[in-house]
């Protein structure tokens, strides 16, 4: 029996713009196990659509958004 995973693995691209805050999400996932879930930060304002297009075409899970001071919180799940 395995253990649900509830470490997250952040990824700060505040100031970055597209396709930056992305590729930098790409990459980190790459290196994170199946399962997993990264936090990405990113204040551009075309990351709003551009991850969970991404997330669509390479197979990941978008788990949401959450809006903060100056930027938005993305939650993936690596698939």
């Amino acid at each position: 029996m395995c253990c649900a995973m509830t470490e997250e693995t952040e990824i700060d691209a505040i100031g970055l713009l597209c396709p930056l805050p992305v590729l930098r999400a790409r990459k980190a996932l790459a290196a994170l196990p199946s399962g997993a879930v990264l936090r990405l930060l990113a204040s551009d304002p075309a990351a709003i659509v551009d991850v969970p297009h991404f997330c669509a075409q390479a197979g990941h899970v978008f788990l949401g958004q959450s809006e903060a001071a100056d930027h938005v919180v993305y939650r993936l799940r690596k698939g």
